[in-house]
């Protein structure tokens, strides 16, 4: 598996110790071994390799990975440059349009959030091929839990964008004053017409930054 370099790798050492993640890595190692598993596995920790701690100061929460060929690089909602746009991300540039006048994009790939300190951090790092939520319940959740905390106690302003119930499931860890949280519902084709469109997240977001003396980000991904 890839390893995590950056200010990240302090504050989560004690995870590495545990004997849960011990078992964890065992799983993930041998599931890499015996099947198909995505992303490829010096992307896993991609999330935090592009946002270091000391930069991050938007969240944003997804579940587990995308399990299709091609698609996970280790960034929640980014797919690489050259695979198609999922469905959940169509709908993330449509409301990025309607909030901030964003034009839509002609690939999926996020990296330049992450590098603008938006970490975009699925509870669950590894999927195995074509099955969802297959490496849920294994111990990732445990170690990312770890992460969000890590995230918590930062004392500066950031904010988390919790899209959907699993992500808002994560709220009772959010308890620093200083952080804006942002709710609406998951951005897939089920559940954004129920109040992801017109949830001006964005626009929020960068308000809030400015607010507090910080550069706002870019939202616009550039054509590829």
């Amino acid at each position: 598996m890839g390893a995590i370099e950056n200010d990240w790798l302090e504050p989560l050492s004690e995870e590495f110790k545990k004997p849960y993640y011990r078992e964890l890595y065992q799983k993930v190692k041998h599931e890499y071994e015996k099947t198909q598993v995505f992303p490829d596995p010096n992307d896993i920790f991609n999330a935090f390799q592009f946002t270091p701690l000391s930069n991050a100061k938007v969240v944003i929460l997804g579940q587990d990975p995308y399990h299709n060929n091609g698609q996970a690089h280790g960034l929640c909602f980014s797919v690489k440059p050259d695979v198609d746009i999922p469905p959940s991300l169509v709908n993330i540039y449509q409301e990025l349009r309607e909030d901030l006048g964003c034009e839509v994009p002609n690939n999926g790939y996020l990296k330049k959030w992450a590098d603008q300190g938006v970490m975009l951090l699925n509870t669950v790092l590894t999927v195995r091929a074509h099955a969802a939520n297959s490496h849920q319940g294994i111990g990732w959740e445990t170690f990312t839990d770890a992460a969000i905390k890590i995230l918590n106690k930062q004392d500066r302003p950031m904010v988390f964008l919790l899209w959907g119930r699993p992500a808002q499931n994560k709220k009772f860890m959010l308890t620093n004053p200083r952080h804006l949280i942002l709710e609406a519902p998951h951005p897939s084709p089920l559940s954004a017409y129920r109040g992801f469109f017109g949830c001006k997240h964005f626009s929020r977001t960068n308000a809030y930054l400015k607010e507090n003396g910080l550069e706002p980000i870019d939202w616009q991904i550039e054509n590829i």
